[in-house]
């Protein structure tokens, strides 16, 4: 019994509703989820926690989860966003059992709809939109009925094959369904759940002029391919009864028991410091304010591919925030957090300087060069190691020297020693300045009995710098990714979001080095710079000409600022 509540305490409220519904039998004891994105745009990381969801529950409790694409508006969806859905549902590790579509069930809804009509129970309207909003009412108040609300119902018949036929202009007529104007529950009062959309749609063609509303077709489409368990986000709760009112009157008087799709909701994911409206990630894109839809700081499940993101540290970021009933502000800091976790697992460790500054070792033989071991991941010994070549002429981070450094600085500073990262320890004896004053280059001298490795050559000095030798490195472009927005909620705030973005969201360095071995391992997809961050080569990177995304920092630099 005390195993049993454990093991009941650690599923969260969503499973813990499929348990019991598995152990009453309700459904014949079947689970079927379902994953409804509309193809309108790409997806981002809300969904990637739906996504979670509804495939994680069916794949822990023996369940089948299918993908259907609500395409009931040809408006606004295109097949790359179909495409592009089903590669994202992929890359985080998830398979559908099923793919279905909105459209495969149009013919089905207008015959439901037609039916509708016959039983008095929808009419077709010739109201504004404005004044359709008007005539509904408040929370508060009771709505008015239409006009045209008890019209012969062969007339609505008519009117409704004209509308499908192309006679009718969009916006001139919707079908509602009459039900109740008075009802406390807005969505109850006569919704519209078909409305003339004059344009081609990806899948059917002009077979179409009429399309269903999202409330009219969702349940039905649940319904018909026999889901169990409807999973959606808070804001469609005030929907669920609506959603229950289509299925019985579908059903067409059937009592269906338990065997019926139920809807469930869970808390949606928002972010701080970026937006998850469909609309204003549109128009980033659109107006070029980012490099595309997988631009590295858009919140896309492509852009957090690009930028270096593995799909274990996105359900790893999803299972912290966790499922609840109640909306919250998620820390984006969390969600780096979670990659830093994952990919100090997996990150291949390279030497890399983003702001060099030439070091000559002014005691170690001209022309020599030696071959220094490094781990590729101290976290996993199973994966080996490599080789960098050390020289007289190496390049350092500039950050990493300091003429007249404080107290307690421990990298490079005239009379200090530091090791070289699996090389020596050396002393810095001086540097040459420019005009200016700008450090052109810094002089030191090795220890050569202090090679890493070497019997004895573990004498303690407080540093440790990175490196890469002048003759044996490859350059390289950075491209340094920050938060998009400089607000925390930009989706709360009363400007502009365009006004909102960080105009220090993107750094690019084109002056840095890489050591030569990351021109061998251009299909790794996870890096750490040592000392500096994670990173991961740019789909626009190539041999000629390598490029970087710095996936996350080492450590919270953000919270700093």
């Amino acid at each position: 019994m005390e195993t049993e509540e454990k093991e009941k305490k650690s599923l969260n409220f969503i499973e813990q509703i499929v348990v019991k519904d598995l152990k009453d039998g309700k459904n014949d004891g079947r689970l079927q989820t379902r994953f409804p994105p509309e193809p309108n745009g790409y997806l981002h990381i809300g969904h990637a926690k739906a996504i979670c969801m509804d495939f994680g529950v069916a794949e822990k409790f023996g369940g089948v989860c299918n993908l259907r694409f609500d395409d009931t508006n040809p408006q606004k969806e295109d097949t790359e966003y179909v495409e592009a859905i089903k590669e994202d549902i992929q890359w985080l590790g998830f398979k559908w059992g099923r793919i279905y579509h909105a459209s495969d069930y149009f013919q089905q809804l207008y015959d439901f709809a037609v039916r509708l009509i016959k039983e008095g129970k929808a009419y077709i309207d010739e109201q504004t939109s404005e004044e359709i909003a008007q005539q509904k009412g408040t929370p508060t108040q009771a709505g008015t009925e239409s006009p045209y609300r008890n019209r012969p119902i062969e007339e609505n018949l008519q009117l409704f094959e004209r509308m499908n036929s192309g006679e009718v202009p969009e916006g001139a007529m919707v079908l509602r369904a009459k039900i109740d104007m008075a009802n406390p529950n807005m969505h109850f009062r006569d919704p519209i759940i078909y409305r003339i959309i004059n344009k081609e749609h990806h899948r059917t063609g002009d077979r179409w002029k009429i399309y269903p509303m999202y409330d009219f077709a969702h349940g039905q489409s649940d319904y018909f391919e026999g889901v169990t368990h409807s999973i959606c986000t808070l804001e469609f709760v005030p929907h669920r009864p609506l959603y229950d009112y289509f299925i019985d009157e579908l059903k067409e008087g059937r009592d269906l028991d338990d065997h019926r799709p139920h809807q469930f909701e869970f808390n949606r994911l928002n972010l701080t410091y970026t937006v998850m409206s469909k609309r204003k990630l549109l128009a980033l894109v659109q107006e070029k304010l980012v490099d595309g839809w997988d631009d590295p700081r858009m919140p896309t499940i492509c852009g957090l591919r690009r930028r270096g993101y593995s799909p274990e540290a996105v359900r790893k970021f999803v299972d912290m925030i966790g499922y609840t009933k109640f909306d919250a502000l998620n820390d984006y800091a969390m969600l780096e957090a979670a990659a830093r976790e994952d990919l100090n697992q997996r990150a291949q460790r390279v030497s890399a300087v983003l702001n060099p500054v030439k070091l000559i070792i002014t005691n170690y033989p001209e022309g020599q060069v030696e071959e220094m071991v490094a781990l590729n991941n101290p976290e996993n010994e199973a994966d080996g190691t490599h080789i960098i070549r050390f020289s007289r002429e190496l390049w350092m981070e500039r950050e990493d020297f300091m003429e007249n450094a404080p107290k307690k600085y421990f990298r490079m500073t005239p009379g200090g020693e530091v090791r070289l990262k699996n090389a020596y320890i050396v002393k810095c004896t001086g540097c040459k300045k420019a005009a200016d004053g700008t450090i052109e280059e810094v002089y030191c001298e090795y220890d050569p009995q202090t090679k890493t490795g070497m019997e004895g050559a573990n004498r303690k000095v407080k540093g440790t710098l990175h490196w890469v030798s002048a003759d044996h490195c490859l350059p390289a472009e950075v491209r340094l990714y920050d938060r998009l927005f400089e607000v925390e909620n930009p989706s709360a705030d009363e400007r502009d979001f365009r006004e909102l973005l960080n105009k220090d969201s993107l750094q690019v360095l084109s002056n840095c080095y890489v050591e030569e071995y990351l021109a061998d391992i251009q299909d790794c997809k996870y890096l750490q710079f040592q000392r500096i961050g994670y990173f991961t080569f740019d789909k626009s990177s190539t041999a000629g000409h390598l490029v970087f995304n710095r996936t996350v920092g080492l450590r919270d630099s953000w919270a700093k600022k």
